[in-house]
């Protein structure tokens, strides 16, 4: 292995390590040479004198096989960064973090990698028979330099805390306007309720941190549970409200951490039974471990330990991690005005990565992506194995941030043409075909079926017995929505309500049936919102349909949990939505609803019935993406200019770079300019 000196601190020795897989070490995902079990090598003339051994440790974390490394610094040696060039490249990144007995001290340096990613050249070379994708290798190897960040060491052994540039009322809420914002918006000062004030401290006290900076929030933070399963880890999916909040409320430094933090675990090597999926896989969660330092009872280390699905229940991977990860990089960029973060180059490799699991050709006739189930929010069997409209929305999104950050060369050119037609495709994908209102619904109810031809209508075979009879007299003449899933003679027409807010953020939907899916919300408050907002799916899966698609799950019984519970972190989320559309005085009515009741039942996960009038019966309280999502919908409503940030406009250019070829077939021609009429003529 290619391995980096640890930067270091007089006096310290840094011991934050990562767990790692010890076949695979290579933070752009490509595994390096096989390495000796001893892990010992010698150095260079350059490191000699600034490093006075290097070793690596192995021990058994669970079944897998963990590597982890440690290096002692001259104390005399000031920070710098080299590579031993006769190793291969290592994904091992250090910190400083050593706890001892009646005294503590803080973290003074972690390495990013790559930093200045136009001091590096790339070549590409192709995977046989990919003509979109590249595999990337950094020339030279890897130039790693200290990033200082949080705190510093000073010379008589104190901690000094780095307090600059974020000011802070007795609520911990930054009321001031933040100084290194690129934004020219006016001064703003709010009043923060008590409400408020007692959201932010229960986010704050969520808080990890990892090698003493702040890395992401747990999921859950009950004093009261004595059992919190992996609740106590940060996942992907649940973070994003939080750093939402954080980054609305000027705190740039935390999200920062936790995107290069999970970008450094993206490249192990992930197995289960034996099997590995594709590079570029983000964990769904991850744990910051404190261990032991060599054995010993006196200094210990922390450790990130992440869960890419084989702990999970089911064995899931876990696919929206990717996707949620790349929004949020674009959010980090368009609300701090910090864009060097995008692009350096460890960075630019990690969306790449991950676009090129998603774009990987593979037998499916249709744009979107084909998953199992539990996959994304809904974690758990219920039946959106295929092609569920979450996975599609959140795709979308997450093609059209990329198509914003990815740096177009000639190492990229490809895989940009590659994201841009499948924007094209999928949007028109979904719009033609996941999208039902009363004249779609009657439409599919007078479908001929076993049609074999081009000009086939009902290209799915969909038979009209699987409208269901709830749907009829249910749907109101003005409104629709996208349904839940698409597949070959399988239409799912619950309403899943996070697909469908997606949809309508990310423009995937048209104006028109953006406008349609907030109407449809509003006609059916009762059904979506009632007691507490939002309804997660629409309707429930009773009697039959719950124990042959949920398996009789115990914890997803009707009106409960993903099977109809009433979710508050999907307030955030639809706030967006109605801010996008105009009517954020729909949104207000929700936060309103919730306001009188969150504080007062402790922030939980999930509401149970039909209404949302019961905490769910296995929800954890002080569920922190609850209180995140409360706080986001505040401060979006507060300044609604800031939501501009986080949604699209419609990209007529990219509707017109149709590469369907419908045209050449005789088949009738693609409706994807249609938008562009209709919006105009509103």
């Amino acid at each position: 292995m290619k391995s980096g000196t640890c930067i270091g601190i007089p006096t310290m020795k840094p011991s934050c390590r990562i767990l790692i897989s010890y076949k695979s070490s290579s933070i752009f995902g490509f595994s390096p040479p096989k390495m000796n079990r001893s892990g010992i090598h010698n150095l260079s003339k350059s490191l000699s004198k600034a490093v006075d051994r290097r070793r690596f440790h192995f021990y058994k974390h669970g079944k897998s096989q963990i590597v982890s490394y440690k290096c002692v610094v001259d104390p005399n040696r000031r920070a710098s960064s080299m590579y031993d060039s006769s190793l291969g490249q290592s994904r091992v990144f250090t910190g400083s973090f050593r706890v001892e007995k009646g005294r503590s001290r803080g973290v003074l340096v972690i390495p990013k990698v790559a930093s200045d990613f136009r001091n590096h050249s790339t070549s590409v070379e192709p995977h046989v028979n990919e003509q979109n994708f590249e595999r990337i290798y950094i020339q030279g190897g890897l130039n790693v330099k200290p990033l200082v960040i949080g705190r510093i060491e000073t010379g008589n052994g104190l901690v000094k805390e780095d307090n600059a540039g974020i000011d802070v009322n007795e609520s911990g809420v930054n009321t001031d306007n933040v100084n290194d914002l690129n934004l020219t918006e006016p001064k703003i000062e709010r009043e923060v309720s008590e409400i408020e004030k007692e959201a932010w401290n229960i986010l704050r006290g969520a808080v990890v941190n990892y090698c003493g900076n702040p890395v992401g929030t747990v999921a859950a933070n009950d004093p009261a549970d004595k059992q919190p399963l992996n609740y106590d880890q940060i996942f992907i999916r649940d973070f994003v409200p939080s750093a939402l909040a954080f980054l609305l409320n000027g705190e740039g430094e935390i999200v920062k951490n936790f995107l290069l933090h999970t970008l450094q675990l993206q490249s192990w090597e992930k197995t289960v039974d034996c099997y590995s999926p594709g590079q570029g896989l983000m964990p769904a969660s991850f744990k910051v471990r404190t261990v032991p330092l060599d054995g010993s009872t006196e200094a210990f280390e922390e450790v990130l330990d992440p869960d890419f699905g084989e702990s999970a229940i089911g064995r899931v991977a876990p696919v929206d991690s990717g996707l949620w990860w790349i929004i949020l990089l674009r959010a980090y960029g368009k609300i701090t005005g910090d864009y060097t973060l995008q692009e350096r180059v460890d960075v630019q490799t990690g969306i790449r990565l991950i676009l090129n699991l998603c774009l990987t050709d593979g037998f499916d006739m249709f744009p979107s992506l084909l998953v199992t189930d539990g996959s994304c929010m809904i974690d758990r069997r219920m039946g959106i194995h295929g092609h569920p409209l979450e996975i599609q929305a959140l795709f979308y999104s997450a093609l059209r941030c990329s198509h914003e950050m990815l740096i177009v060369n000639d190492a990229t050119k490809n895989l940009v043409a590659a994201v841009n037609n499948r924007l094209s495709a999928l949007s028109f994908h979904i719009r033609e075909y996941y999208w039902v209102d009363i004249k779609k619904i009657n439409e599919i109810y007078r479908y001929k079926t076993e049609e074999y031809s081009t000009d086939a209508i009902n290209k799915f075979n969909i038979y009209p017995d699987q409208i269901p009879s709830w749907l009829v007299d249910w749907i109101p003449d003005e409104g629709g929505y996208f349904i839940g899933n698409l597949q070959p003679a399988h239409m799912d027409f619950r309403f899943f309500t996070l697909g469908n807010l997606w949809a309508i953020v990310s423009s995937l939907g048209t104006s028109k049936q953006n406008e349609d899916v907030l109407n449809l919300i509003e006609a059916k408050w009762d059904d979506f919102v009632a007691n507490m907002p939002l309804k997660i799916i629409y309707p429930a899966l009773e009697s039959d349909e719950w124990r042959i698609i949920t398996g009789s799950d115990p914890k997803n019984t009707p009106w409960s949990y993903h099977n109809g519970g009433s979710w508050p972190t999907l307030l955030w989320q639809f706030t967006l939505a109605c801010i996008k559309m105009g009517k954020p005085e729909l949104a207000q009515r929700a936060v309103t609803l919730a306001e009188e009741r969150l504080s007062v039942d402790q922030w939980p996960e999930y509401y149970d019935t039909r209404s949302g009038r019961l905490i769910g019966k296995q929800s954890r309280l002080f569920q922190t993406w609850t209180v995140a999502g409360f706080l986001t919908s505040k401060m979006l409503l507060q300044n609604p200019q800031r939501a501009s940030l986080l949604f699209w406009e419609e990209d007529y250019e990219l509707l017109e770079t149709c590469v369907c070829g419908l045209s050449k077939t005789g088949r009738r021609k693609c409706s994807r300019l249609a938008p562009r009429s209709e919006s105009r003529g509103q």
